[in-house]
């Protein structure tokens, strides 16, 4: 019955779209502020808790994520309302980005929620798919030829996961029957897996399938042309659900690679990781619009995560999770302001302001500016503290100390970098360039702000206390 009422909200969407009448209008975004409901329920309830028997079962990993990814779901509703009066989209080019993102959020909620390899690989191929229309909503031959880009990259990226699922289930298939499908069995039996060599060639063939969907090396630039194509609040989707979605699968992967060879793991997701950080830092530097550069910063961001996770730091991956989740769809919600007009330039973009609802955007936007290169108090700032003493406690148990210390000057190098082009920008978007006024709407002001509160909300105590007992 859970179920039900989770996938329910998105169904109502879906149906509703097809329908011109001003109920429907009425309909589209309460259905998707009603997704909320559901998994803040689920997220009370006892864990583990079966959803569909062994296929879909909720922990409280997933309804983390999935309670995030919802939270998203609603501030990309509220700039949905106000898109018109920014970009040139038709009525019937809107309800179609609703439709998609019915089906967006069905498919999600299976990959994030699923215990089973074959439903994860459903739900992200249905996500898939249903990215590429609402990047076609986009009438421009810019965003229709990103969306043949993205269907192409995102078609191999999946059947690289597809592939890695089989050799994984291969390798388990002797010992665990039809059960090798589950990610809980397997995680259960890791040790005893007859063929660990094939499990491992399995792993990294699907880590490396969801590494290029979040735009790690050697796909750094393919993220960033398809949301500089697309209208701004699919970049947020993607930021803030479609990659949370893919991670939540490199989490549960990853916790069952962890025993079968925790050395080979960490070896392979951390020189991958670095890689992707060096290539991405100057990618960074040498942005010249907010789309892209932010579009790089989540890369950044998604490969630390993925980096204090293998190190052992699963509660400054979770919250540095956490704080991605919300900075980044806020930063490109923004964009429909601070881009009005089709000024892609940095200058001047926080001037021009005027009233209660100006004066709090360009409040709010500064902050998130700050707070996503992790400058205290925020929850990224913590969250990297953290992580970095993980990869320092690992190191002292394996004996590679100096090594690791090494690393982590490099990445404090390119950290510094990317610190130093955010600050940059942000003195010239608040006092360079000429003011031109700006026109801000409640609904905009109203998103930034419920991730403003969730920012706030990471670091009250019980949140901490819950993330220090997940993993």
């Amino acid at each position: 019955m859970m179920l039900f009422w989770l996938l329910l909200p998105p169904l109502l969407m879906f149906a509703a779209s097809f329908s011109q009448s001003v109920w429907a209008r009425r309909l589209l975004p309460i259905s998707s502020v009603a997704v909320l409901i559901p998994v803040a329920i689920l997220f009370r309830l006892p864990k583990p808790y079966a959803l569909w028997g062994d296929y879909l079962v909720a922990d409280d990993l997933n309804t983390y994520i999935l309670l995030l990814a919802s939270v998203v779901g609603i501030g990309v509703t509220l700039a949905l309302l106000t898109l018109d009066r920014h970009v040139r989209i038709s009525q019937k080019a809107l309800y179609r980005f609703y439709r998609f993102f019915g089906l967006f959020w069905v498919g999600l909620s299976l990959s994030i929620l699923a215990n089973h390899m074959g439903i994860f690989w459903i739900g992200l191929e249905m996500a898939t798919l249903s990215t590429v229309y609402m990047i076609k909503t986009n009438h421009t031959p810019a965003a229709h030829k990103e969306a043949w880009n993205y269907m192409i990259v995102g078609a191999i990226a999946i059947s690289l996961v597809l592939f890695g699922i089989i050799l994984i289930y291969a390798s388990a298939k002797p010992l665990l029957g039809e059960k090798a499908m589950l990610f809980d069995a397997l995680l259960h039996s890791a040790h005893r897996i007859p063929s660990p060599f094939l499990f491992e060639m399995g792993f990294a063939l699907a880590a490396l399938g969801m590494f290029v969907k979040m735009g790690f090396f050697p796909m750094n630039l393919w993220l960033a042309h398809i949301e500089r194509a697309a209208f701004y609040p699919v970049a947020a989707l993607f930021s803030g659900i479609l990659e949370s979605g893919v991670m939540a699968g490199f989490f549960r992967f990853s916790q069952i690679a962890e025993k079968v060879n925790y050395d080979h793991l960490f070896l392979f997701v951390f020189v991958y990781t670095l890689l992707t950080l060096f290539i991405v830092s100057f990618l960074i530097f040498r942005a010249k619009d907010f789309m892209r550069l932010f579009s790089l910063s989540g890369v950044e961001h998604m490969a630390l995560i993925a980096l204090f996770w293998v190190s052992g730091g699963t509660f400054a991956a979770l919250l540095h999770f956490g704080a991605h989740a919300f900075l980044k769809p806020a930063l490109f919600l923004s964009t429909g302001v601070l881009e009005s007009g089709g000024r892609y330039r940095f200058a001047g973009a926080l001037r021009g302001y005027h009233g209660v609802r100006g004066k709090l955007f360009w409040f709010l936007v500064g902050l998130f500016m700050l707070a996503i290169v992790s400058l205290p108090p925020s929850p990224m700032f913590f969250s990297e503290l953290y992580g970095f003493g993980a990869m320092i406690d690992n190191a002292k148990a394996s004996h590679h100390l100096l090594a690791m210390l090494g690393a982590i000057t490099l990445l404090l190098v390119l950290l510094s970098v990317i610190f130093y082009r955010f600050v940059a920008i942000y003195q010239s978007m608040k006092y360079e360039g000429e003011e031109t006024t700006k026109v801000v709407y409640s609904s905009e002001v109203a998103a930034l702000a419920i991730f403003a509160v969730g920012l706030v909300a990471l670091l009250l105590p019980g949140t901490l206390a819950f993330l220090k007992t997940i993993g």
